[in-house]
């Protein structure tokens, strides 16, 4: 295989595989092709690459410094704007769990917090089965909530050692 048509096809398959986690294909390809890049690359090299439109290109970028995925960089006598990503694998993922536990997590766990504030009628089913429910989602939030804070805040060999004894046991 060469070259281009590798880097094609992980490109491609970033995408694919972030469609599969929530993520918009074309945002993980951008990703992916800043990523696998030697040089920072601007929004007209992005567009050309990917063949994406101009707006595309830019609202995919803005997307992604906000993940904290990639960073802008200038070059002395350059206007334009220049993107590298982020290469380390671990940081990447930390940034989007981080990113999507304050997206989608933290969302959910205000609105269970605020149901669960329900007066419940114990001689009515539908409310205590209603309250059963909010509690059982509300201890998952939370054991959802707790692991991934560890997570993020473990570094690499920790998380590297406690996934090896699970997977020998």
């Amino acid at each position: 295989m060469k070259l281009a048509e590798a880097q094609e096809r992980f490109i491609q398959s970033w995408g694919a595989l972030a469609s599969s986690w929530g993520i918009n294909r074309t945002m993980a390809q951008v990703h992916a092709l800043l990523m696998i890049a030697p040089e920072p690359m601007s929004a007209e090299e992005v567009m050309e690459r990917l063949n994406i439109s101009r707006g595309n290109a830019n609202m995919n970028l803005r997307a992604l410094i906000d993940w904290g995925l990639i960073r802008k960089e200038l070059k002395q006598g350059d206007r334009k704007e220049y993107f590298v990503a982020e290469k380390d694998i671990w940081t990447i993922a930390m940034r989007i769990i981080q990113e999507r536990k304050k997206r989608e997590l933290n969302p959910v766990s205000r609105i269970i917090e605020e149901v669960s504030e329900v007066e419940i009628d114990k001689n009515n089913p539908e409310a205590v089965a209603f309250q059963e429910t909010i509690e059982n989602i509300q201890k998952f939030v939370t054991n959802a909530d707790t692991l991934l804070t560890r997570i993020s805040n473990a570094d690499e060999n920790w998380f590297t050692q406690v996934l090896l004894k699970m997977l020998t046991k």
